[in-house]
């Protein structure tokens, strides 16, 4: 009452209806546009491992002891490469009797991580046999903990990083 008293006679406003908003416009997809063209542009300049990786042409193995982190840490390089050994112009024989001393040695040396260059074998008519080889013999060595295809600036599939078990 002293509201009323102190404000004088009040008239009721009715509240008129929100104007009608004209419909929000629709998302721009230039930016959109703008990400699929570069990456279709960013695919066809992939070098050729990375369509390797695709491919399947990739060596992966890991030992259960072994975190899948490591594994994920020695596909991307970030272990310190110690030694390296390239087995390219070697017959079969050759390449797996310099591959078995070679980490033998590396063991000794307690070299944890070393790379072997096998090359990809497209030059060979019968395929990737030092590629092949490399696999069945890492795979078979109890000092191997794992073993991944190098990232392409260190040979890429042509080349295969090992991580050996210390002494």
């Amino acid at each position: 009452m002293l509201f009323r008293e102190a404000i004088g006679p009040v008239r009721r406003i009715e509240a008129e209806a929100p104007a009608a908003r004209p419909p929000k416009p629709r998302p721009d997809t230039r930016r959109h546009d703008e990400d699929e063209a570069e990456a279709l542009r960013e695919s066809m300049r992939q070098p050729l491992d990375a369509l390797a990786y695709a491919m399947g042409e990739v060596l992966e193995f890991r030992r259960d002891e072994l975190p899948p982190q490591t594994l994920k840490r020695l596909k991307r390089g970030e272990f310190a490469v110690q030694d390296e050994l390239d087995l390219h112009r070697m017959r079969v024989d050759e390449a797996e009797a310099a591959l078995r001393v070679f980490l033998g040695e590396a063991r000794r040396s307690q070299f944890p991580c070393v790379r072997l260059v096998h090359g990809k074998g497209l030059r060979s008519e019968a395929g990737p046999v030092l590629k092949a080889l490399v696999d069945r013999v890492l795979r078979h060595r109890g000092d191997v903990l794992a073993f991944a295809s190098a990232p392409a600036a260190q040979g890429g599939t042509g080349a295969t990083l090992v991580l050996l078990r210390g002494h």
